[in-house]
């Protein structure tokens, strides 16, 4: 990471421009961008010719570029300068079938208030997993919380904009996008306020209030997503946006006809949902209490993708209703066999294999390699994807994620065919 780490300024400009052309100079190689995004528009239009290898490594960021290394002053230049910085780092060292491409996107300046009280929550080890602490009491309780009300700062959106433009808009495209990840977790939200351990007694003890809170947040949702049509801040993301049930948004298949650049709606972008929260809940209760309000919530949306870090192989008689689903996810305890048969050749198979073996003191690629050579087999006559999900840590040694992406491509070769 060095080799990035060479500017020696604080001048938002200098530090940005010498990334931006670092970028450029990168995304200039077909091989690092143009063959990337055919080869995901061909995966998610469901014609691959071989299963795509995706690595997110979600909390090991804080490790590969702490956010206190950053040399920009300026809020919106912090951003771009993180951003232009993970793809350097993720061409030098993990080199997985994500594009590298030289487009700067400058988020608008939007508030959503979402359900107007900030949860609760301890963390007995200083990091990582959490307990939910409950602030619902009683059934009238919920009466704290209130819909989303969405706003959009106009005047630091416009600042934001041309403060980056003017830096590098002549070396790279700068984009003023809006909202572009659109995901639902009406369980997630319910476990926030109320805890895990009440909302699993609450199935039982109090269904009608588990009935009721799932229509707030569904009723809320939708009021949310109109207010993001009303005030156009919703921008494409069928690019390298990431799509929450895994990989990334490029497709062929959006926008949908009839597109509008300057008004994008519901129908031209990714969704996705999941309700990891009850992965030991019987089918018939979760399509009772939460899939059926899901479903509900992704019916506009263009494509879709469901689940997470639940085994979903007992419940996807209800998951394949949902309208437009494209991707549905295999978490690393679930037999992957038992979804090849059932989604075959008309969904993407979102497998996240176990990400432990980056977080171990010694990296074994025999474990890594065991574990990936058996899903890969099993998924053969399906369409699937590679996402190594949930890495806390890499031990500080971000050369581990090139070395999964090298086993996973070498299983690959050897399993596929």
């Amino acid at each position: 990471m060095a080799e990035y780490d060479r500017f020696n300024t604080a001048d938002d400009r200098t530090v940005l421009r010498s990334l931006a052309e670092a970028v450029r100079e990168i995304a200039a190689d077909p091989a690092n961008n143009e063959e990337k995004v055919m080869q995901w528009k061909k995966h998610t239009g469901l014609h691959g010719e071989r299963p795509m290898v995706f690595v997110f490594p979600d909390g090991s960021w804080p490790e590969l570029l702490p956010w206190s290394s950053l040399q920009c002053t300026n809020s919106a230049a912090r951003n771009v300068e993180y951003e232009l910085r993970k793809r350097l780092i993720r061409h030098r060292y993990i080199r997985d079938d994500v594009p590298i491409t030289a487009d700067v996107e400058v988020p608008k300046a939007i508030r959503n208030t979402m359900w107007g009280i900030d949860p609760q929550r301890t963390y007995p080890g200083g990091n990582g997993a959490f307990h939910m602490v409950s602030i619902i009491d009683k059934p009238s309780d919920w009466k704290k919380l209130s819909a989303p009300v969405v706003t959009h700062d106009e005047r630091q959106s416009q600042a934001d904009y041309e403060y980056i433009a003017d830096a590098i808009g002549d070396l790279v495209p700068v984009t003023l996008v809006g909202r572009k990840n659109f995901s639902f977790h009406l369980m997630h939200w319910y476990c926030d306020y109320r805890g895990l351990d009440n909302m699993l007694y609450d199935l039982y003890d109090e269904p009608e209030m588990v009935h009721e809170v799932m229509r707030f947040f569904t009723d809320g949702m939708k009021s949310m997503l109109r207010q993001y049509e009303e005030q156009n801040l919703i921008s494409l993301n069928n690019d390298r946006t990431f799509h929450y049930t895994g990989g990334v948004g490029y497709t062929d298949a959006l926008p949908a006809p009839g597109f509008n650049p300057d008004n994008v709606r519901l129908c031209d972008i990714w969704g996705a949902a999941e309700a990891q929260e009850f992965a030991q809940v019987s089918p018939e209760m979760h399509e009772e209490f939460v899939l059926q309000y899901e479903r509900e919530l992704l019916e506009p949306f263009g494509l879709n993708g469901y689940g997470c870090c639940d085994d979903l192989s007992g419940k996807l008689d209800g998951v394949l209703k949902i309208r437009n689903l494209r991707r549905v996810a295999v978490c690393p305890w679930a037999d992957i066999a038992k979804f090849t048969p059932v989604l075959g050749k008309n969904y993407i198979m979102t497998w996240k294999p176990k990400p432990m073996p980056l977080a171990e003191t010694e990296f074994r690629p025999e474990i890594v390699r065991a574990e990936l050579e058996d899903g890969i087999r099993k998924a053969r006559g399906g369409i699937l994807e590679l996402v190594l999900r949930d890495t806390h840590t890499c031990r500080n040694d971000p050369e581990r994620f090139g070395q999964w992406v090298d086993i996973a491509r070498r299983a690959i070769d050897k399993c596929w065919n």
